[in-house]
């Protein structure tokens, strides 16, 4: 054997590269059961963390994709719980239609406040975004206390989001977060299970984002 030989890629071309990632996800995820227009949506997360157990988990409410459409093109704001989901989302398209990504979990007044309290910055940061962004898509993908607590003011009607992408990673509620966001009758993104984190909720996004341009 000649441990010399060098490995050739494929393709260098980054297009390239995508669309065959995109047709070696098709070929390999086979039959399912999901929607031509959820579908973009599952692609790019398998494709963002190579995980088809994960992409096959994902659960979407009825109207979640048209609503998450809706939102990015009528400018409404994206509500993320932490910082790495606020750098990951590809911002062009969103400030194409008014809107943009907002944390409020190391906002001063959010520290403050739960250390008074003596709880997580993720609850206090829900509690300031519902104030400041009605109609907003609210992508968590790494608290799972920011989800229970943004599930239980939408439960109290203080709550108005436009769509949830709810997909913490972990092993503390993470599962458990997801299971009472399935049970709420307004438009979410969610999947089955502890997997999850903000790489998958940034695919989520963009795949939203570049459907929402797509019919503009």
């Amino acid at each position: 054997m000649d441990f010399k030989t060098e490995f050739k890629p494929l393709t260098v071309q980054p297009e390239e590269i995508e669309v065959k990632s995109f047709e070696m996800i098709t070929e390999e995820l086979g039959a399912h059961s999901f929607t031509q227009e959820q579908y973009p949506v599952v692609q790019r997360v398998i494709h963002a963390s190579a995980d088809f157990e994960l992409g096959r988990s994902l659960v979407f409410h009825p109207r979640a994709i048209e609503a998450g459409i809706a939102a990015i093109r009528g400018g409404k704001r994206i509500v993320a719980d932490v910082q790495m989901v606020q750098v990951g989302v590809s911002k062009p398209r969103i400030h194409k239609f008014g809107g943009d990504v907002d944390v409020y979990i190391s906002d001063p007044d959010v520290m403050a406040e739960a250390k008074r309290l003596n709880t997580t910055r993720a609850i206090v940061s829900m509690r300031k975004a519902v104030k400041e962004a009605d109609g907003a898509i609210y992508a968590i993908g790494n608290a799972p206390t920011a989800l229970l607590e943004l599930i239980r003011l939408v439960k109290e009607g203080e709550a108005r989001p436009g769509l949830i992408i709810g997909m913490p990673v972990g092993f503390v509620s993470a599962a458990e977060s997801k299971d009472e966001l399935r049970k709420l009758d307004i438009p979410f993104i969610t999947n089955i299970g502890r997997k999850g984190g903000s790489t998958i909720v940034v695919a989520a996004i963009n795949a939203l984002s570049i459907m929402a341009a797509a019919e503009a």
